[in-house]
Formats: structure tokens, sequence, C-alpha cells
């Protein structure tokens, strides 16, 4: 049975980001929710939910901006800088484009 449901969370995660890529702002803000508290097959990485959770408030997502704020008081100054970092990577890298709001 975990090899069924690591498998299953894999394929979740995997349609999550594609989904996010394809600029769903639920997806981005389902990705930080998965960082954040460790579901499935991943482990708990602030920097990745904060990463997220960021990607999803520029896109008007008020759960985003509220989740991003909570776990900031959690995060150094150094590795908020980093998951800003992440974010602007992932934007470039992906060609994704913001959704006028």
């Amino acid at each position: 049975m975990g090899a069924i449901s690591q498998k299953s969370a894999e394929f979740l995660l995997r349609s999550r980001l594609a989904d996010a890529e394809a600029g769903d702002v639920d997806a981005l803000f389902e990705l930080g929710v998965t960082y954040s508290t460790g579901r499935g097959a991943v482990s708990v990485d602030l920097i990745e939910a904060h990463k997220w959770f960021n990607l999803a408030a520029l896109n008007g997502s008020t759960r985003g901006q509220e989740c991003r704020a909570e776990i900031s008081l959690e995060m150094t100054a150094r590795e908020i800088a980093e998951a800003q970092r992440q974010a602007r990577a992932w934007l470039a890298g992906c060609g994704y484009q913001r959704r006028a709001a």
C-alpha cells in the first residue's frame, strides 16, 4: 500500500505542477499547502511553500497572501529571500504568464 500511495502522491504533485504552469491559481496555492504541511510524499519545506504561496499571491490569491505571511514568521530573512529568488526563477523558467487581474 505504501508504494501505491507514494505513486499517487507523486502523480498528484506532477499534476498540480502542470496545472500551476498552465496558470491555475488554486494549484499554486495547493502546492504551498503541500509543502507547508508535508502532505503525501512531500517533506515540509518552508522555502518551497513560501515560493508557491508567493506565486499564488502574485496572481490575486488572498489565501496565498495570508499563508505566505503566516509561514514567513517561522522563516529567516535569508530563507525568505531564497524563496523569492526561486519564485522569480520559476516564473522566468517556465514561461508562465500571470493572469490579468
